[in-house]
Parts: C-alpha cells; sequence; structure tokens
C-alpha cells in the first residue's frame, strides 16, 4: 500500500478567511429567500435567523476549539474522523461534501437568476433536458467559479475580500437608505396568525438555516490558514455574529419598506430589487440602487458559491488522504498546487445538480446534512475533551464547557424536526449511502482509529461489554504506528528507509517517507510549487528510491513532498501534521547546521518534541553488535526500545554500558537497569573514569551505538561542549541519538536535567 502526494502550503489569512465565511452565508438569506422566510413566518422571520445565528453559534465555538486543536483540510469532517471514528467519518464526510455541493447549486442558480434581469439569455434544449434562461446562466457562472477554485486558493480568497468588502458597502448604503423610509407599523402583529403565530419561527429558521452554512466552511481551510490559534476562532465566530446581525437589519428593514405580504413569492420575484427601487428612490437614485442591489444580488450569490466549491472541495480532499475515498483524488496540481482532482469531481457534481436536480429542496436537504455534521461536531469536542489525549492542545477553549457543546448538539438535530419529510429522507438516504460505503468500500482501507473506540476500549472494565464489542470491531486493522522519515541525501536514503522499515514491522505499522523541498523566503509556495524541478531537480527521486525500498522489506509506505521555506523546522510541523509516532532522521554538521549558529540540528532537539526522535549519524547500517550506554532517564529508555526492537528483527548481540565510580554499584544498577528494559538477555559492562572515553573503548568492536541525545542540557552543552556530540565524531561505527518525545519548561529546556 502506497500513497505519494503533496501538501498545502499555508497562505490565507484571517481576512480571506473571515470573507470565506461572511460571503458564503450572506448570499442566500436576503437575495433568493427573503419571499419564501416573509410568507412562511412574517415579521418574525427576522427572529429566525437570530435563532439561526444562535444555534449557529454553538457550533462555531466548538469547531473553533477543535480547529485551533487540529488546523486540517476538511474541518468538521476531519473533527468527526479522528474523534468518533471512520464510521461517523463517512456520514460527516459525505454528508459535509453533498451538503456543500447541493447549496453551491442553489446558491449559483440564484446567481443565474440576477444575471436574468439585465442579460437576457435563451433557454435551451439538449435531448430531454430542457435549460431554462436561469439555469444557462447558473451553468455558466458555476464553470468559472470551479475555473476560479481550479487555479488556487490564494487567488479564491483574494477574489473573496474584494467580493464581500463591495458587498457589505452596498448593503450597508441600503439599510441604512432604508431604515429612513421604514415604517416599524408593517411589523405588526409580529407574530401574525395566518402563517400560525409564534410556532412559525423554527419552521421558519429550518428554511433559512442554508444561509448559515458558512461559517464551518472557514474551518475546512485550517490546514491553509495563517496563525490558525488566533485566526481561526476570530474568523469562526466573527463571521456567525457579523451575519446573524446584517440578516436580522435587512429583513427588518425589507419588511418595513414593503409590507412583508407583498414580498411574498407569489407577488414578487425580487423583493431587494423592490425595495431598493423604494429606498433610493428618495435621493433621485433608484436606477442606480436597483442596478447595485442587482450587482450585489449577483456578487452575494457569487461568493457563496465560489466559497462552498472551495470548501466541498476540501472535504473531499481530505476524505481522499484518510482513505475513505480514493487517495487519487489527493493529488495537488503541479502548477496550482490545489486540490484539481477534488475540485473537477465536485465541480461536476455541482453542474449536475443545477442542470437536472430541484436545487432549493437538494439545498434545504443540504441543511439536514450540515445539521447532522454538526451536532457530530459538537460530541466529537466532548470526546476529545473527556478522552484527554496528550495530542490534544487548543489554543481557543470553548467557554462553559460542557454546556455549549450539549447545546449545540442539540440544537442542531432538534432543528432537523421542523424541515419537510421530503428533506429529511433525502438527507438520510445520503446518511445510509455513508454508512453503506464504509462497509463495502472504506473499511478495509481506512487506517484511523477514532479517539472514541480507544477510549472505550481503555475503559473496558468500567463500561458495558455492548459497548466495547462495537468500539473493538470499528477499529481498522494494523497500520496505526507510522514511523516517518525525512530524507535528503540520497546516499542515506537506503540505511534510514531500512531502519524505520525496521522499526514499523515490529509495531505492524507505516513507514511515511517525506522530503522537504525548500524554496528561497522571497519566492511564494505557489510560485515553488510551480518550479519545484528549478528548485531541486529530480526532486521526487529520493522519495521513489524509498517507495521501492520499504516495499522490499514488506511494510506499508507512504511518500509526500513538503513545498516549505524551511528545512529543518519542518520536520517538527511534518511530525506533528502526521500524526508520527517516531520521526528516524539523518545528521551532518553540513545538513541542517549553518555558519553562525551556535547551536546544530541536534540541540533543537531539547525543544519540545512532537514524537519519539531518533538521529542516525551513518556509517553504514549494521545492527549485529549494538552498544547502549546508559546512565537510565528516559532517552536511555527509548534507546533500550530500539535496541530490543533491532534485536527482535536481525538478532543483534547487545552490550549494556555503565559509567560508575564503583564497578560494583555500576554493576547492580545495570542489571536492574537491563531486567526493568527486558534486555536480561544482553552483555552488561560497567566501566570507571571518563563517560567519553569509556563509550569509544566500548564501541571499538560494535557495529552500532545508541545513545540518549540530550544527556546534558542546551545551555551545558553550550559551555562545556557536548558529550554526545563527541561521540558521535570520535567513535568508528553509526550512531543512532534516541530522544524520547516529554513536555519541559523554559528553564529545564536551557539547564537541562
Amino acid at each position: 500500500m502506497t500513497a505519494n502526494d503533496e501538501e498545502l502550503a499555508k497562505d490565507l489569512g484571517l481576512l480571506s478567511a473571515l470573507t470565506i465565511g461572511v460571503g458564503t452565508m450572506i448570499g442566500a438569506g436576503i437575495f433568493v429567500l427573503p419571499g419564501q422566510a416573509a410568507a412562511a413566518a412574517g415579521p418574525a422571520v427576522a427572529l429566525s435567523f437570530v435563532v439561526g445565528g444562535v444555534i449557529s453559534l454553538f457550533t462555531a465555538l466548538s469547531a473553533s476549539e477543535l480547529g485551533t486543536a487540529m488546523p486540517k483540510a476538511g474541518g468538521s469532517y476531519y473533527y468527526v474522523n479522528h474523534a468518533l471514528g471512520p464510521i461517523f467519518g463517512s456520514i460527516a464526510g459525505w454528508g459535509n461534501w453533498m451538503g456543500l455541493a447541493f447549496a453551491s447549486a442553489f446558491y449559483t442558480l440564484g446567481f443565474g437568476e440576477y444575471l436574468a434581469t439585465f442579460l437576457p439569455l435563451p433557454t435551451l434544449t439538449l435531448g430531454p433536458l430542457a435549460l431554462s434562461e436561469f439555469q444557462l446562466g447558473a451553468l455558466l457562472a458555476g464553470s468559472a467559479f470551479v475555473l476560479i477554485n481550479y487555479v488556487g486558493a490564494k487567488e479564491t480568497g483574494k477574489i473573496q475580500i474584494v467580493i464581500v468588502t463591495l458587498l457589505v458597502g452596498i448593503l450597508t448604503v441600503f439599510s441604512v437608505l432604508g431604515i429612513m423610509q421604514a415604517d416599524l407599523s408593517t411589523l405588526r402583529p409580529f407574530f401574525p396568525e395566518e402563517t400560525g403565530g409564534a410556532a412559525a419561527v423554527l419552521p421558519a429558521t429550518g428554511l433559512v438555516f442554508v444561509s448559515f452554512l458558512g461559517f464551518a466552511k472557514i474551518t475546512t481551510v485550517a490546514e491553509e490558514l495563517k496563525n490558525p490559534g488566533r485566526n481561526l476562532p476570530l474568523a469562526v465566530v466573527g463571521s456567525v455574529a457579523i451575519v446573524t446581525a446584517m440578516y436580522a437589519i435587512i429583513m427588518v428593514v425589507l419588511m418595513g419598506v414593503v409590507n412583508w405580504r407583498q414580498l411574498g413569492p407569489q407577488a414578487t420575484t425580487t423583493p431587494v430589487l423592490d425595495v431598493a427601487d423604494i429606498a433610493f428612490g428618495t435621493v433621485g437614485l433608484a436606477g442606480l440602487g436597483v442596478g447595485l442591489l442587482t450587482f450585489a444580488g449577483l456578487l452575494a450569490t457569487a461568493s457563496s458559491a465560489n466559497a462552498s466549491i472551495l470548501a466541498s472541495s476540501r472535504i473531499n480532499f481530505a476524505m481522499g488522504r484518510d482513505k475513505l475515498i480514493s487517495a487519487k483524488l489527493n493529488a495537488i496540481h503541479p502548477s496550482f498546487a490545489t486540490p484539481y482532482r477534488s475540485i473537477a469531481v465536485t465541480g461536476g457534481l455541482i453542474l449536475l445538480f443545477i442542470a437536472i436536480g430541484d436545487v432549493k429542496v437538494l439545498a434545504k436537504a443540504g441543511s439536514v446534512l450540515h445539521l447532522i455534521v454538526y451536532g457530530l461536531l459538537n460530541l466529537a469536542l466532548i470526546v476529545m475533551r473527556e478522552a484527554d489525549v496528550d495530542e490534544y492542545q487548543p489554543e481557543f477553549e470553548v467557554p462553559l464547557y460542557p454546556i455549549v457543546p450539549i447545546l449545540g448538539a442539540l440544537t442542531s438535530f432538534g432543528l432537523i424536526a421542523f424541515m419537510e419529510p421530503i428533506e429529511i429522507g433525502l438527507s438520510l438516504v445520503f446518511v445510509a449511502g455513508g454508512l453503506v460505503w464504509y462497509l463495502v468500500y472504506a473499511k478495509d482501507k481506512a487506517e484511523k482509529k477514532g479517539i472514541l473506540s480507544q477510549y472505550i476500549l481503555e475503559q473496558s472494565e468500567q463500561l458495558p461489554q455492548a459497548a466495547v464489542s462495537a468500539a473493538d470491531t470499528v477499529q481498522p486493522d494494523g497500520g496505526d504506528y507510522r514511523v516517518m522519515v525525512p530524507l535528503a541525501n540520497p546516499e542515506h536514503e537506503k540505511d534510514l528507509i531500512t531502519l524505520a522499515s525496521a522499526i514499523a514491522r515490529q509495531h505492524g505499522g507505516t513507514v511515511d517517507a517525506v522530503h522537504i523541498v525548500t524554496a528561497p523566503d522571497q519566492t511564494s509556495l505557489g510560485h515553488a510549487a510551480a518550479h519545484a524541478d528549478e528548485l531541486e531537480e529530480d526532486y521526487h527521486a529520493v522519495l521513489d528510491a524509498a517507495e521501492r525500498d520499504a516495499e522490499t522489506f514488506g511494510v506499508d509506505v507512504e511518500t509526500h513532498t513538503i513545498l516549505s521555506h524551511e528545512s529543518f523546522g519542518e520536520i517538527f510541523d511534518a511530525a506533528r501534521t502526521h500524526e508520527a509516532d517516531m520521526v528516524v532522521m539523518g545528521w551532518g554538521k553540513q545538513r541542517f547546521g549553518s555558519p553562525g549558529r551556535v547551536e546544530s540540528a541536534v540541540d533543537d532537539l531539547a525543544a519540545d518534541l512532537p514524537c519519539d526522535f531518533l538521529v542516525l549519524k551513518d556509517r553504514g547500517f549494521d545492527p549485529d553488535r549494538i552498544l547502549v550506554p546508559t546512565a537510565g532517564g528516559p532517552d536511555s529508555d527509548l534507546s533500550a526500545e530500539v535496541a530490543k526492537l533491532l534485536q527482535s528483527e536481525y538478532d543483534s548481540d547487545i552490550t549494556l554500558l555503565h559509567v560508575a565510580d564503583a564497578v560494583e554499584d555500576g554493576t547492580a544498577f545495570l542489571e536492574e537497569w537491563a531486567a526493568d528494559h527486558d534486555l536480561a538477555d544482553a552483555t552488561i559492562h560497567v566501566e570507571e573514569g571518563d563517560v567519553e572515553n569509556a563509550i569509544e573503548r566500548a564501541a571499538t568492536d560494535e557495529t552500532m551505538v545508541i545513545i540518549g541525545a540530550t544527556e546534558r542540557g542546551l545551555l551545558n552543552r553550550l559551555v562545556r561542549g557536548s558529550l554526545v556530540l563527541d561521540v558521535v565524531e570520535d567513535v568508528d561505527c553509526s550512531v543512532l541519538l534516541a530522544e524520547r518525545a516529554r513536555k519541559r519548561g523554559v528553564v529545564d529546556r536551557l539547564l537541562g536535567d
């Protein structure tokens, strides 16, 4: 099993992310739905928008916490898949993907309706398929939006900023002029009996909820967001607050200028334009006002459709990466650095829905699918908090936990009851489809285990047997342990892959070979993606060799090319992103050090590590006779574990070395230490005197030395020199430096143990 993919660069800023949310949400509620919404609840529909905003806010807070802890492409799909497992991930992925595709078709058709107000288009008949002028305009617009997203996320972000800035400006002028003409008496009674009174508020909320699908879309591009810890919650929560306020104000303006009964779909197809004619007419600019609002309608529906296509393709991309759908969809375009296959597939579905589907029914079914996903997202937050896994370290935390996620789940699931039966039924078809897809296609391919299943299995003695059996059933077989290998020098590729494969095979895991192509700071990563061959000739060669070598050892291997402005620092980011359990890397002063730096690559390992690290000074991979010097401590524990793994793989002879003031005391320590680390069959060797000289003498007849990387802290190494680095240079055999992942404070990082 292999996977060869490249990864997304971080090039979206706060404003781009905020406008993805605002730009998606600001369209339908104002320009497509106000007539239907007014007919459904009368003036109380303004309250329906507020209720929709409050429901969205609960989930927005949960999404913000999850997003800062796990800034990954796929957003809410990824959180559900990671926390609840691949069964729920399949439901969330297909639901989110299809829901966004439905909504995109709905928004694009709205664009076609506004386009037809000033640019008449012909109807078109293609065999049994008859396309109205609205559909033809929507197909043309949808094709353009797909092309924009195909070209690149950065271009999409810039377009969103322009669209949303113009849109908010036009709607602000419209609101001010409208308020001046509003007669608030038209809002009475606020709960008209003919719509069902106050009971109509929640069904109307279900109708307009399609207007609130934008905030979670921001999390789908979190992997491409700069500084997600700060920018993600600001963008997600901010977009909900901004749009809710705008919807409520503009609906009041609409119904204050024109009686709500005259806004219904039976009275007019363009209620916003009718109100604009009155509002701008008071200042003698009726024609200009209608033109501006027509333009705003085009902008709003365009931004909604554009952002939805962007987000839906990222979910598709993330599902492919998790092997819930074909991994071929992971491919990144060599010129545009976008998941172009995902975008093409999603775009094709959207155009198909525009051409043949009842997009309004599909859009509301999409709302139901999103509500299901939002409910699962809130449950995912609760699981992550309660499981208390080490890697879950959010930079933003939901206030009033667990009240907020519980309310988010209850209100999301509860609002579904106020949808129409056909919409609920259609959404349940896709939920069932997601389950069937997982069982038939993805069950044997997906490797990720859900945190919920792991937590249940860990608490098996305290939980009902039925829950434990269910959790055990959904666990994918093998492949959970990941050994990441950053590769740069083809000369040492095979030895590093051999070492990583031996460790991965003993764990039943996967080798993740990573090659970092470094671009100058002055070169954008988008440009670097298009000219990678100029930065490094035949940059795929080292990964191709790694894939061949790992497969000869009978282990699963994945290969990744990462475009970055950093080299060494990117290794740590990649280890976190790829959820590596261990990193095996090569080391040489010229590889990662630089003139003028007093610290080397190994010194950087004194920072918080995302996982265990092994750094190989390669003089030929030969684990026949292994020396393990130890004075105790977590790094020596890791040295022992690695030595034991190599012994199991290669039947190695292991010698343990301890330097002590007295041989008798040293022998007692080493015998106890060997027994504790399942190395009782190892040769015991104790010496007195200088540690470095003792290691050099003992290593004379050995083929490999495995030693803890941080016997002293950074400050001690800089002032008095480093025992570890001296040993690396002075012995003749290969040296493997081992450091255990653990959290440290600032003082501990500087002064050491």
